[in-house]
């Protein structure tokens, strides 16, 4: 096995822990694949557990403000890296170059909203005279899924570090790599405590979500991974931020133009290969048009061009791992579906496709149920038929009726003719609904999230007069 795919070197695989890298000694008992080929790259590896413990106990012991200075210096460092991580984000993950660059921004992005919002001062609140600060809840363990590790490592790191919090930060076993190279940044500029990064698989996870020395718990993940951190955390009565499964809607209406309609479809089952949480994952048509716009669907799905994830010209690569094809094959096993555009011969290639009756359940990749709905049949009922409540999508020519179907959503997020992978708004929060999480991420909420309020003042000195 060789640690490089193609012209991209994969960084060794090491975790930091109290000031000290090491190479993690835990024998995951798989190897990580080159997502194009499908060939190996390198053994799964993870941090042992005395390491783990010492990054508990190390944490537990740290504490203080980060200078929103050092915030910024950290995003000086990343910006001019953004392309490497990028390449490397592509090549274990299988996301197209073009996208994985496009999210790259976040990586240092991160740091420079968190550090401008301390300045702007987000962590202390006064109400005429009485002061009310945000206080760093202790030791923050940020879990990171394998879909875009960078940036969901640079966005929980980033405010968790700026509201004072010690933060430990496990990527996906599947995805290690990129998490080093931010790891290597960051650890230059704080003290050893403030920052540490562990590496391995559930059980690394569990041992780190049991621990009662953790005080803030950020999330991103599966449904199943989702309950496992909210229990263990339920006794503790420890805070949680949870963002999992989508199984999202798009919601097109009558008078949509075929083409527009179409092209959304495509757009949210194929954008990073459909490993996203805020994927397609239910096409709502009207009944009255529905083979139309999934013979325009089909069309554009067969031109897609497929292929490796650094050719600039690929609209849909690979999946992460051998092990994830064969969890979507499973998935939608005998069920009436189409599928659509010319694979690889060889790779973890899955093709885009339309299953023909609802699914329950999220699909982690490139799979919608298509559902249909009758003249008398409100779509924003169908869309809330399934206990998710993530993201919503509608498309429909008419902006009034549009909005008014994306109101009756219950999503966290409801996009109005809009497929990108970015939110309406920097600064709105994005919440979730049901089983699609707990809490709320955003700009401003993440930031909070790993904070507490304390009041403090002297009583009488204001009084709410009423008349």
């Amino acid at each position: 096995m060789d640690g490089r795919i193609g012209q991209v070197a994969l960084p060794p695989i090491l975790d930091y822990i109290d000031g000290e890298w090491a190479t993690p000694t835990v024998d995951l008992g798989f190897d990580l694949e080159d997502p194009a080929t499908g060939g190996p790259t390198v053994r799964a590896v993870g941090s042992s557990d005395a390491r783990v413990e010492r990054s508990l106990e190390v944490a537990a012991a740290a504490g203080g403000p980060v200078d929103p200075d050092v915030l910024d210096a950290i995003a000086d460092v990343l910006e001019p890296r953004l392309g490497a991580v990028a390449a490397l984000e592509a090549v274990t993950t299988g996301v197209p170059l073009r996208q994985a660059a496009s999210l790259g921004v976040i990586v240092a992005g991160a740091f420079r909203l968190a550090a401008q919002q301390v300045r702007e001062g987000i962590l202390r609140e006064d109400r005429d005279g009485v002061e009310v600060y945000r206080l760093p809840l202790g030791p923050a363990l940020c879990l990171v899924p394998w879909n875009a590790p960078a940036p969901m490592a640079a966005h929980k790191v980033a405010n968790a570090l700026a509201a004072g919090c010690p933060a430990i930060l496990k990527s996906s076993e599947l995805a290690p790599f990129s998490s080093v190279v931010l790891a290597k940044v960051v650890a230059a500029h704080v003290p050893p405590g403030m920052f540490q990064l562990v590496h391995g698989g559930a059980r690394t996870g569990a041992t780190l979500v049991a621990d009662p020395r953790v005080k803030a718990v950020s999330f991103t993940g599966g449904v199943p991974g989702g309950k496992a951190v909210a229990t263990a955390s339920a006794g503790l009565l420890r805070p949680v931020q949870l963002e999992l499964g989508g199984h999202n809607p798009l919601v097109v209406l009558p008078d949509a133009d075929t083409d527009a309609a179409a092209r959304m479809a495509v757009e949210l089952l194929t954008t990073l290969n459909g490993q996203w949480c805020r994927a397609l994952g239910r096409l709502i048509l009207p009944e009255a048009r529905a083979a139309e716009i999934v013979a325009a669907t089909a069309e554009r799905l067969d031109e897609l061009t497929i292929g490796s994830p650094l050719d600039p010209a690929t609209d849909l690569g690979p999946q992460i791992h051998s092990r994830h094809i064969e969890t979507l094959t499973k998935a939608i096993a005998g069920m009436p579906a189409r599928s659509f555009g010319t694979l690889p011969a060889a790779g973890n290639y899955f093709p885009p496709t339309l299953v023909e009756q609802d699914l329950p359940d999220e699909v982690f990749g490139p799979v919608a149920a298509v559902v249909t709905y009758d003249r008398n049949t409100d779509p924003a009922d169908v869309a809330n038929a399934v206990p998710y409540g993530l993201e919503g999508y509608v498309c429909g020519s008419d902006l009034d009726q549009a909005l008014a179907v994306a109101r009756r959503i219950r999503a966290g997020e409801v996009k109005v003719n809009g497929s990108t992978i970015m939110s309406l708004h920097l600064m709105t929060p994005r919440p979730a609904w049901g089983l699609s999480g707990l809490g709320e991420e955003g700009t401003t909420e993440t930031l909070r999230f790993f904070t507490g309020a304390r009041v403090v003042g002297v009583e009488g000195r204001f009084a709410l007069h009423t008349s």
